[in-house]
């Protein structure tokens, strides 16, 4: 689901869905006849066509969710009109009730069709509630210019302020979605309407300069891939658009190529996204310039119950605990779910059953008392419960030695170094990791490793099972003959067969003077991850992760505008004097 939170992890061939009419579930008499009499009061109100129903039967059975509670009805194309005259488009999912049930707001910039339509509004509204799914400003109908982030906020006031005003809004809100529909949700939340009851927020972003250069370097494939998706989506439809998405790394290898960084949209054809160029040239992220794609404020202000769902490989990784960590200080009701998935890969049949109960408790008021265990985590092919994360830990360092050895014993030799080759020009290529494609996440990193210009440092066979939970911490050593260069470092975990997986990891820019020994400490992004007995610990070094981050051109130009790219070696000293290290966060059970 690029930026979507509102697309199948799976297709559809995948989802057992069947391929011949079944009867359809019967619900009570007093539904029907409500069904008839909003037939008569609403001529443009139609009903849900037997494939959607059928589509939303098999996902509820693929997904294990609550049964149906109600038919639906949809209103196409509803037009909602902001304080600046801007006509936005919205499709109204009504439940056949006679009830007042509450209403869930999902704000969206990839279309209102399948496969939005189902897990964004149907399978809620199926479930006893009113949807309102509204696309974006500039996106699929709706007026004026999409520009990221930067009306969301006066969008999303605006139309809370409409549903006021509908006869069938009865004062409960909520909101959902994923990815980019998080962002939509945070926005609204800086000011948070007294009707908001509960937030859904899965995969999501709150702050836009932290996605592009969340880790110093620009998030080149993300950033690339995703403003390709937005500017071609309306022409080639929803579906194809997603498969494009998954297919970009292959697709954009040109372009992600290219130098310099800034113009490469242009190459690429659509509507455009000017957007691009724009955040090229803005790397420092505590610029004036990044105020407007931030609805960091939320966290600060909201006291809304909200369910997090967030993956250890997910693009947003950083920013779900964020969000976590800040509204769980606040003493705001905050769940957390974190799953072993990529962007593209959150399981509906966890994240679905959970944001239907959290709604059904907080928004609909259908089920009582708080989620027994705040925390949920995947960890070593199963989930623990916390009351908070990280729990505690404890830490213990590996020491970098000779012959790519890694060991608890402090080093000895104070002449052990070891050098590596770094060349823009014939980069360290990504492997797996945190990007939106399918390629992302936990990937055999034996290919990468055999190269030249990558370092391993690695433990002998666990005689007893390690389980870190948090960052680990690199400390390295490192003297470099240029000044402008990268370091990238990386937690694998090496089975008995040999695969080396990838467990967490993190680039930095490492400018010092040249040819100065200096530390450089690496905070590695968050995990929670058990190396079992007879795995191997394995701290794998490069000078970059190309295309996943923007290669450092070595010469101290800027990287929007830079066509020349210069080489640096590094030397890693791991020594008494100077003991390069990992130090990891361990629990035990």
């Amino acid at each position: 689901m690029p930026w979507s939170g509102c697309a199948p992890t799976r297709p559809a061939s995948s989802l057992g869905w069947p391929c011949r009419s079944t009867a359809a579930t019967p619900f009570p008499d007093a539904h029907a006849s409500n069904e008839q009499g909003d037939s008569m009061s609403r001529g443009s109100v139609k009903s849900l066509g037997a494939v959607q129903s059928l589509m939303g039967a098999a996902a509820g059975r693929q997904w294990r969710l609550p049964a149906r509670r109600n038919r639906v009805r949809v209103e196409r194309a509803i037009q909602v009109r902001m304080r600046d005259g801007v006509t936005l488009l919205a499709d109204h999912y009504i439940p056949v009730t006679s009830e007042p049930v509450p209403t869930i707001l999902v704000r969206c910039p990839y279309g209102r069709g399948f496969p939005y339509a189902l897990l964004s509004a149907q399978l809620y509204a199926e479930r006893g509630y009113h949807v309102l799914l509204q696309s974006t400003r500039g996106t699929f109908g709706s007026g004026g210019t999409f520009r990221p982030a930067v009306s969301e906020a006066d969008d999303g006031q605006d139309t809370v302020g409409w549903l006021r005003t509908q006869e069938w809004f009865d004062g409960r809100l909520a909101t959902a979605g994923g990815s980019y529909l998080g962002f939509t949700q945070w926005a609204l939340a800086m000011d948070p309407p007294p009707e908001l009851k509960a937030m859904v927020v899965m995969i999501g972003v709150h702050d836009l300069a932290d996605a592009a250069y969340q880790q110093g370097p620009l998030d080149l494939f993300n950033m690339l891939s995703w403003s390709d998706l937005l500017s071609h989506q309306e022409s080639v439809g929803s579906i194809a658009g997603l498969i494009r998405m998954m297919r970009a790394e292959r697709r954009l290898r040109g372009a992600l190529e290219r130098l310099p960084l800034r113009g490469t949209m242009d190459t690429l054809g659509g509507k455009g996204a000017p957007w691009y160029d724009e955040w090229v040239g803005h790397p420092d992220v505590d610029a004036p310039y990044w105020e407007p794609f931030r609805a960091t404020e939320a966290l600060a202000r909201t006291t809304v119950p909200t369910l997090l769902i967030g993956g250890w490989h997910d693009y947003f990784l950083n920013q779900t605990l964020t969000q976590y960590q800040t509204l769980r200080s606040r003493d705001v009701d905050v769940a957390l779910t974190m799953g072993p998935w990529t962007h593209l890969t959150v399981d509906n049949k966890i994240s679905m059953p959970q944001a239907i109960s959290w709604l059904d408790t907080h928004a609909a008021g259908r089920v009582s008392g708080k989620r027994e265990t705040p925390v949920q985590v995947f960890v070593g092919g199963g989930w623990q419960e916390h009351h908070s994360w990280p729990p505690d830990t404890t830490t213990t360092t590996w020491y970098l030695q000779d012959a790519q050895q890694l060991s608890e014993a402090s080093p000895s030799d104070d002449a052990t170094t070891t050098q590596f080759h770094y060349d823009p020009a014939d980069p360290t290529p990504s492997v797996g990791g945190r990007i939106m494609a399918t390629s992302g996440g936990a990937r055999d990193n034996r290919k990468l490793e055999a190269r030249a210009d990558v370092l391993t440092f690695t433990t002998a066979p666990l005689t007893e099972s390690v389980e870190v939970h948090g960052q680990p911490v690199v400390e390295m050593y490192l003297a470099s003959d240029n000044d402008n260069a990268d370091l990238f470092a990386r937690l694998c975990d090496v089975d008995p067969a040999g695969r080396s997986i990838n467990v967490t990891d993190r680039i930095v820019r490492c400018a010092q003077p040249d040819g100065e020994v200096r530390r450089v400490t690496i905070t590695l992004d968050p995990t929670a991850h058990r190396f079992n007995v007879g795995h191997r610990i394995r701290l794998q070094i490069s000078g970059g992760a190309f295309p996943r981050f923007a290669r450092n051109p070595g010469t101290g130009e800027a990287a929007g505008a830079a066509t020349v790219l210069q080489p640096v070696t590094h030397t890693v000293h791991h020594n008494a004097s100077r003991p390069s290290s990992i130090a990891l966060p361990l629990v035990k059970h």
